[in-house]
């Protein structure tokens, strides 16, 4: 699974800057004000020598009050399902107490901790970090996340323990199975799901929220194929407080979407959409995972009641349109055989080959039905394509100015790839190469004479010097 890696630290010290430069997104809001970000922050790790999943947070306050007491809270949250903890501190205001107090209750948890003191920018390295060596946390890494100095050699020494080869064995096995992640919100069903898909009561299925407490990775064989499901913890409780039900434990469902072929995405017919189901299945989008929504407890909905629900979906799922929507009853199996046959479909679309011939001649199509549009008074040019990986599809298309490509047309492309290849419930990764045109030639300077070298233009060898005065 992947690493976790939680960024600490006293509020407005640049968590959620380096969150955003690690992630390549603008998903944390960032302002020059403490306590912006409030809740924790999750997202896949882009810089680094191995994935990850980062986790930012809100910041560790000594003696929280008002809204701080809750943001604490969600920092103490994420420091217990980290795998490495970076410190953060900030080299313009120096080592304050406050950084003293963090320290201590780092290294209560017993985690990897690693110092990097940001906005260094303009100083010397060793001046930054001199003083915070007093911490007792090794040597202090000197950064500056708003302009990517020293994040990379930063990530490198926090993800040193973790072996890149093994995590992309453990990403992709070659067993020839169909992984299958099932996510959702706690108490939607996803247990009683496995145990229906397989036949058995494997998994304590309860109606009480926070039944399940990690990740259980089950094999099994169906329709003569072979699967491992992910049945991932809805929720978790804290170690040490009895019938404290924490928040749903969001990490583990980035770790097993990451690990999927496709995900299952299930939903309470009797509950709507939240925020927090479209921030983890926007995560889903962003790994590209097939996807197939399941509506469970849908045998509880009176027929008058049905088709709101399914106009309310639609509005709430526009963002992923590509992924199909199943009305089942995990308790029952109503459903459930067809949620499999798509499941299978979506494995095989996710993992087809295209060949390039058939790519290019679709490309051609595409471009003849509707035209890049002009950059400049010049006509964008997309010449072929091929493909550049799979799980999610990925198309390379080459031509050139592909940098004014605008988002709308990539959409565009990708919808009419997966209309042509029946790319099922797989989202498209359209990538551009801009190709370099063999027919620019440098222009040669012609050799000028010795002899006339100094003089200006137009006057010739029987002219004699310019007389000066």
């Amino acid at each position: 699974m992947l690493p976790v890696v939680v960024l600490v630290g006293r509020p407005n010290v640049g968590k959620s800057t380096l969150f955003n430069r690690l992630t390549g997104t603008r998903d944390a809001l960032v302002a020059d004000m403490p306590g912006v970000t409030r809740d924790r922050q999750y997202g896949y790790g882009r810089m680094g020598p191995v994935p990850y999943v980062v986790v930012d947070t809100g910041g560790l306050v000594e003696q929280p009050s008002g809204i701080e007491t809750p943001m604490r809270l969600q920092t103490e949250r994420a420091v217990a399902e980290a795998d490495v903890l970076v410190f953060l501190a900030d080299a313009r205001s120096g080592l304050t107490p406050q950084d003293h107090w963090v320290a201590r209750e780092l290294r209560r948890s017993g985690k990897k901790v690693v110092l990097a003191v940001n906005k260094a920018e303009g100083l010397d390295p060793s001046a930054a970090a001199s003083d915070f060596h007093s911490l007792g946390l090794g040597e202090p890494l000197a950064i500056a996340a708003a302009h990517g100095d020293g994040c990379r050699d930063l990530m490198s020494v926090v993800l040193s323990d973790f072996d890149p080869e093994k995590i992309a064995a453990e990403q992709s096995p070659d067993d020839g199975r169909i992984r299958i992640a099932i996510i959702g919100r706690p108490n939607v069903g996803k247990s009683t799901l496995v145990n229906r898909l397989l036949g058995e009561e494997r998994v304590i299925a309860s109606d009480m929220p926070g039944t399940t407490r990690d990740s259980i990775f089950v094999p099994f064989a169906r329709d003569d194929r072979e699967f491992t499901l992910i049945d991932t913890a809805g929720v978790r409780r804290r170690g040490k407080v009895e019938d404290e039900v924490e928040k749903a434990s969001v990490a583990k469902t980035l770790q097993a979407i990451d690990s999927a072929h496709v995900v299952i995405f299930v939903v309470d017919a009797h509950d709507s959409i939240g925020e927090q189901d479209a921030n983890v299945l926007g995560l889903a989008l962003q790994r590209g995972r097939a996807l197939i929504i399941a509506v469970n407890k849908w045998d509880g909905i009176p027929m008058e009641q049905r088709e709101e629900i399914r106009r309310l979906l639609e509005l709430k799922l526009d963002f992923v349109p590509y992924a199909p929507v199943h009305f089942i009853s995990a308790r029952h199996g109503t459903g459930v055989g067809e949620l499999v046959a798509a499941t299978i479909k979506a494995y095989d679309a996710a993992m087809t080959e295209i060949p390039t011939p058939r790519l290019t001649k679709t490309l051609e199509r595409a471009i003849v039905q509707h035209q890049p549009p002009l950059v400049r008074g010049r006509r964008i040019k997309l010449r072929y394509a091929h493909q550049g990986g799979r799980n999610p599809p990925r198309i390379i298309v080459h031509g050139n100015q592909t940098v004014h490509v605008p988002e709308a047309y990539t959409r565009y492309l990708a919808n009419v790839f997966r209309r042509e290849f029946d790319l099922f419930a797989s989202p498209v990764a359209v990538e551009y190469r801009s190709d370099s045109n063999p027919y620019v030639r440098l222009k040669v300077r012609p050799k000028r004479d010795p002899s006339t070298r100094g003089r200006s233009a137009g006057r010739g060898k029987a002219q004699g010097p310019r007389k000066r005065g």
